[in-house]
């Protein structure tokens, strides 16, 4: 029993050894562990009280996804800051000891981590702002998807090859973004036709608007459209424009889907689509050959 006192005394003192002194306070390896152990439990629970708020509380109420992903995100990160700081208060640290290493954290996020902290705050700022939210179908740069997730330094985009892009919070704010979804669902998609001269003019303006018609994906309202846009060099190029809510993020199916039906009702009633028509002049006459030189 007195070996046990012993060794248990032994480990007490080695875990009581201070490693760092940060003004009054020591730092020990017991506090070390104390200190990481905590900061664990605090990512976790913080990450699972956002999950119960977005998936289960807020559902009650009539916010849509985007307002539940970005309300649980920032309730996440306030409780990250104000848990950290009471923990470093229970474990005994004095704040005010860590003015001199703040400031040299200061420097490296100035000089090694701009990008870092510049894509977190501008995740800070879609989630105020709500420029994007989650569900939105979006074009930032060469990337187009549906916005899935809304991160602390970056956001998860899903194209429709079902590849997810990673594309940071900084180009949301300083680059021009596309929101196809942002304030109204519904979108105007243009269907160029080039028809032959000679044709009836008024016959293809009722084949596209029939076609328009019979597609459940166009809306009635506002009533789809059609427009003589110009006198081209082989064609009179039409332009059919149709309203759609349901394929905003699959605009090429939609535009497959009307050509489809275009064609058939243009070659059921004589239109024609020309090709592109060059006219080549040949210059008559005997070409002059030259005799060689002696």
């Amino acid at each position: 029993m007195t070996m046990l006192h012993t060794w248990f005394d032994l480990l007490k003192e080695y875990f009581d050894l201070p490693i760092l002194t940060l003004g009054s306070t020591r730092l020990t390896i017991l506090t070390i562990v104390y200190l990481i152990g905590l900061i664990v439990l605090l990512f976790y629970l913080s990450g699972r009280l956002r999950s119960w708020l977005v998936e289960q509380f807020l559902t009650r109420t009539k916010m849509d996804i985007g307002a539940r992903q970005a309300t649980g995100s920032i309730i996440r990160y306030f409780v990250l800051v104000v848990g950290f700081v009471i923990i470093l208060q229970t474990a005994g640290i004095d704040l005010t000891a860590l003015n001199v290493l703040a400031g040299a954290v200061g420097i490296g996020l100035g000089f090694g981590l701009q990008n870092i902290v510049n894509n977190f705050i501008s995740g800070l700022i879609i989630l105020f702002e709500r420029p994007i939210k989650v569900g939105d179908r979006i074009v930032v740069g060469n990337v187009e998807g549906d916005v899935v997730r809304i991160g602390g330094r970056s956001t998860e985009v899903v194209t429709n090859d079902n590849i997810t892009i990673i594309v940071p919070n900084s180009k949301f704010i300083t680059e021009d973004v596309i929101n196809w979804s942002h304030n109204d669902p519904k979108v105007r998609f243009r269907i160029p036709v080039g028809v032959a001269y000679g044709s009836d003019v008024r016959l293809v303006e009722r084949l596209l608007l029939e076609a328009a018609a019979e597609n459940p994906d166009v809306l009635d309202i506002p009533k789809p459209g059609v427009r003589l846009i110009e006198f081209g060099d082989s064609s009179l190029l039409f332009e059919l424009r149709a309203w759609s809510t349901t394929l905003t993020h699959r605009k090429g199916l939609l535009t497959s889907s009307l050509n489809f039906v275009i064609l058939e009702k243009f070659n059921a009633h004589g239109i024609e689509i020309p090709f592109p028509q060059r006219d080549l002049h040949i210059r008559s006459g005997r070409p002059e050959v030259t005799p060689p030189e002696r």
